[in-house]
């Protein structure tokens, strides 16, 4: 059978056929950013209050007879049918297509339901997608037939997918069922609707021509661009370029495509766009060992000691410990960068003079190293027996990645958070530790481990109950969201059980390991900690306490939000009141952070917040 490009056969109107002679007029075979309109697109229905479970009801009822039904067995085609022309295929497609005309249905509808369709007869359900994909006209047919191959695909359907991949409606349907079929094709259909940078552009475009000698070197001005790539797209270029081919094939010494895959690993870990992607990487554990075997390579400066560390860090207590490493070979990985940060001018780094007067991004990293340098290669984390299931950490990254000081909490070595919820990272120290939530009483309470970045009310969060009983400390009765899709598989939390006496010892060491902060943090945790000892610093101006932390932009600034009502002085009732946000920026007058938490919590106790705006405190307001 020929190559799908060189078919005549297929129905002219099919969108198979419409993409094929979009894609053939595109000059060396770029992909277009954002893809193509669908020449017919589904129309924008106004929602009617129909619920998702309602839509997807009436879709499971159309569909199950037609691509399941009882007697499928008896007119499926031979494995060596061609997918579009096996006894009844057809007929079922044109009826498919006749019976979604009217449900006003979406793609993600269809996704939903076709995977958990029961399927009799797999070979038949097979030829029906390639049917669909390969002669259907309309999107929702095509999308079914989609989401079949999604399950059932082979790598015969990668060339049609790729090409039905250029419609932008259907890019997710054709990548979902390329990923498990063509990683690396898969990627480079998502890059192509997604990737907007002109150096990413350039990439994707040498991809899709087949241009690979030139592939290193966009690579490479991709990664030196200053600001970071979005998680899922470090995944999506890792996987379309081969990155631990391309590590395995570099010369010797050659430290450039070395750092970039530590920056796409470091970016593919990171949990700021709610998930992280490592977990959905295929060739993840691949690509781990091929940067740890290239580490040596790297010439020893700041920048590259900081990717070190970021990258041991993440192997010890984040997402991609999830990963199937298989005896030892995460703990190797972890040995062999312990071994390359060990040696006599890697060491000299961090014990250095300080960064170049006027840096302080550089400052902040130097500092970050020296008080991080040995957090990844501690072996406790997720040791055996009743006194190693659980170990909590607060965990500080690397500064370019503003904003991530979090609380990982490791039961039996797995790292919880990402586990079971992968919509965001845990609440940092201050909220878990400092605040004794994570102490077991007699009275069982209820903790928010995570939030989703968006906030619990858009994608929710994950909650469990701490209780202590007798010689034990049990956390059950979990609340949260379905885990995103394309992550780890679903499962039901268990009931966790720990000795009491080894949780109220480790509980106290986490609450009493300071060596994570630095000063203006320090600051922020002093000042809420007067605070939590002396509410009425606060009541007594009618003043609330919000997140008290510091500036996400700049970490040597401590910031305290406040907020209050309007009073009613302003001719307003109480209760109508505008409530108004402080925001109040404690100075840094080169003290130490007991001595300027002192001086806070004193001007709390004797001048009103409200006025402040004066004395060197930077403060803003705003309404709601």
């Amino acid at each position: 059978m020929s190559a799908p490009e060189e078919r005549t056969a297929l129905p002219p109107d099919s969108l198979y056929s419409r993409a094929l002679r979009l894609l053939r007029a595109e000059p060396g075979g770029r992909i277009p950013e954002r893809g193509y309109a669908l020449p017919d697109p589904p129309e924008r229905r106004p929602r009617t209050g129909t619920s998702w479970e309602s839509s997807c009801a009436a879709l499971t009822a159309v569909l199950t007879p037609l691509v399941s039904p009882a007697d499928a067995g008896s007119d499926a085609g031979s494995d060596s049918d061609t997918g579009t022309d096996a006894p009844g295929v057809a007929r079922t497609a044109e009826e498919i297509h006749l019976r979604l005309a009217g449900l006003g249905i979406r793609g993600g509808h269809v996704r939903s339901v076709v995977a958990r369709l029961p399927l009799v007869d797999e070979g038949r359900a097979r030829a029906l997608g390639r049917c669909l994909t390969r002669t259907g006209t309309s999107p929702m047919a095509v999308c079914v037939g989609l989401a079949l191959l999604a399950r059932l695909g082979e790598p015969e359907d990668v060339p049609y997918l790729r090409v039905l991949g250029g419609f932008r409606d259907l890019v997710d349907h054709a990548v979902q069922a390329l990923d498990p079929l063509d990683g690396p094709a898969a990627a480079l259909v998502w890059l192509g609707h997604h990737a907007r940078r002109p150096e990413l552009r350039g990439l994707v475009d040498a991809l899709a021509a087949g241009e690979e000698s030139s592939v290193p070197g966009l690579l490479e001005a991709v990664l030196r661009r200053g600001s970071p790539v979005r998680s899922e797209t470090a995944r999506r270029v890792a996987e379309a370029v081969r990155l631990a081919d391309l590590l395995r094939e570099a010369r010797p010494g050659e430290a450039g495509p070395v750092a970039g895959a530590g920056r796409l690993l470091c970016r593919m870990s990171s949990v700021n766009d709610y998930r992280a992607e490592v977990l959905a990487c295929p060739v993840a554990v691949d690509l781990f060992e091929a940067f740890a075997v290239r580490a040596a390579d790297l010439p020893p400066t700041l920048d590259h000691h900081a990717l070190l560390l970021s990258v041991a860090l993440e192997l010890h207590s984040g997402p991609s410990r999830l990963l199937k490493w298989g005896p030892g070979r995460r703990e190797a990985l972890l040995d062999r960068l312990e071994s390359v940060l060990g040696r006599p001018d890697w060491r000299a780094l961090p014990a250095g003079d300080s960064a170049e007067s006027g840096d302080p991004a550089g400052q902040w990293r130097l500092d970050w190293v020296r008080r991080t340098a040995r957090q990844p290669f501690r072996r406790a984390a997720g040791g055996t027996g009743p006194a190693g299931r659980l170990r909590i950490e607060a965990t500080v990254l690397d500064p370019v990645d503003p904003g991530i000081v979090e609380t990982r909490i490791l039961i039996d070595g797995r790292p919880l958070v990402p586990a079971a919820f992968g919509r965001g990272g845990a609440h940092a120290p201050e909220y878990l530790l400092d605040s004794g939530r994570l102490r077991a009483t007699d009275e069982p309470r209820e903790v928010q481990l995570a939030e989703a970045y968006c906030t619990e009310g858009c994608c929710g969060a994950l909650h469990v109950t701490i209780r202590r009983d007798g010689d034990h400390v049990i956390w059950s009765d979990w609340r949260r969201p379905p885990p995103p899709s394309s992550l780890l598989p679903a499962r039901e939390l268990p009931e966790y059980r720990f000795e009491a006496a080894a949780y109220d010892a480790e509980i106290a060491r986490a609450e009493n390991d300071h060596g994570w902060t630095w000063p203006a943090r320090k600051t922020a945790r002093l000042i809420a900690a007067g605070l939590r000892d002396r509410p009425d610093l606060l009541t007594r101006w009618n003043v609330e306490q919000g997140w008290i932390g510091t500036d996400f932009r700049d970490r040597d600034r401590t910031i305290v939000n406040l907020a209050h009502r309007a009073s009613p002085s302003d001719g307003r009732g109480a209760e109508d009141g505008s409530r108004q946000h402080l925001v109040w920026h404690v100075p840094d007058d080169g003290t130490s952070p007991e001595h300027r938490a002192a001086a806070a919590l004193h001007r709390l106790a004797t001048v009103d917040p409200r006025t402040y705006g004066g004395g060197g405190a930077g403060r803003s307001a705003r309404s709601s």
